[in-house]
């Protein structure tokens, strides 16, 4: 189940987006993006549809996922 992020508090947004980030451990190439640049990528994919943040009934879990792994 798909749920809006605009219906999830700040806070709590911004702490899943982190999570998100930290479990991903991308590697971003030569040059370091900070961890603050990397969760407003995130929260720009959110708000132009090409991440969407999913609910699993099944196993009660809150994830990120991009819109190309769907």
């Amino acid at each position: 189940m798909i749920i809006p992020w605009q219906d999830i508090a700040p806070e709590t947004l911004e702490n899943l987006i982190k999570e998100f980030v930290l479990r991903e451990g991308t590697d971003y190439g030569d040059v370091e993006i900070s961890l603050q640049n990397k969760i407003d990528q995130v929260k720009n994919q959110l708000k132009t549809g090409d991440a969407n943040i999913v609910f699993s009934e099944l196993h009660e879990t809150v994830d990120i996922q991009l819109r190309h792994t769907m």
